[in-house]
């Protein structure tokens, strides 16, 4: 069982191959590759799933009542500074990778077919969500803020591409550059940060915007994995808040004004389901 906590970096390792793979596919083949859509798809699904079944055993241990376990590696060493890099496998996050590779994997194959004819879909689409899904895992396997940090802007840098992907369309791409700039705004603050990735009031203007983006990415990143990260932060931070009551009470209002502004909008919301 040690074996399989220790390889717990396969995760993210997966869907980050698969998006390297496209991406160097595309670089040397870029007129040949149009001919291999089919297989381009099989190779991101593929690697996720190797990823999902991973996950699914690993959160299998947790629930059998395996210990939290820790893996560090020194990454800068200078004087007594020493910063670190590695993951942390405990409840909270073995149900973050079940969850995140689960819905992606469902996601692409649903994305085999709904993208199917759109001209940019074999070029990016794939890299994009695979690199999107990686840099998702590797927030979860996050074992200290600055390693969260370093992939909480790649999450936020690959929202930006999918939601710009029609980027012909001048909504979609206004709405990419709206996503991107509410983001940076809420991960200026700690607590703000998850306010802007979950899109809570009031810097939860950037999500009927972003569902410009194709339907797949509204379901990926909006519905299920990006709105989830900022959950994951406040449920990863809880043992800190617990000692500041007053932020509680801040996290509490604004999720219930949230969810009353929400509901209001969506009355009036007609033209685009997708926004409600």
């Amino acid at each position: 069982m040690e074996l399989i906590f220790q390889n717990a970096w396969l995760v993210p390792l997966f869907p980050f191959l698969a998006s390297i793979l496209l991406g160097l596919g595309l670089f040397f083949f870029p007129n040949s590759i149009k001919k291999f859509r089919r297989i381009c798809s099989f190779i991101s699904i593929l690697f996720l799933s190797l990823a999902m079944l991973l996950s699914f055993q690993l959160c299998w241990q947790q629930i059998t009542g395996s210990s939290i376990h820790r893996y560090l590696w020194s990454w800068v060493l200078y004087k007594n500074l020493v910063l670190e890099i590695g993951y942390l496998l405990d409840p909270l996050t073995s149900i973050m990778l079940v969850l995140v590779t689960t819905v992606a994997v469902m996601v692409m194959i649903y994305s085999d077919s709904y993208m199917f004819y759109d001209e940019g879909y074999i070029n990016f689409f794939f890299c994009y969500l695979s690199l999107f899904t990686a840099s998702m895992l590797g927030l979860v396997l996050s074992p200290n803020l600055i390693q969260v940090y370093i992939f909480w802007e790649l999450v936020g840098m690959c929202s930006y591409l999918l939601i710009g992907f029609w980027f012909t369309r001048p909504s979609a791409a206004n709405a990419c550059q709206k996503a991107f700039v509410t983001n940076r705004i809420g991960d200026f603050g700690l607590l703000l940060g998850p306010v802007a990735k979950s899109a809570q009031f009031p810097l939860h203007i950037w999500l009927p915007d972003a569902m410009e983006g194709p339907t797949p990415i509204s379901a990926l990143i909006h519905a299920a994995t990006m709105v989830a990260a900022g959950i994951f932060l406040i449920a990863r931070m809880f043992p800190l808040f617990q000692m500041l009551p007053f932020v509680m009470s801040i996290i509490s209002w604004t999720g219930a004004i949230t969810a009353l502004l929400g509901a209001t909008i969506a009355l009036a919301q007609k033209k685009d389901l997708k926004k409600v």
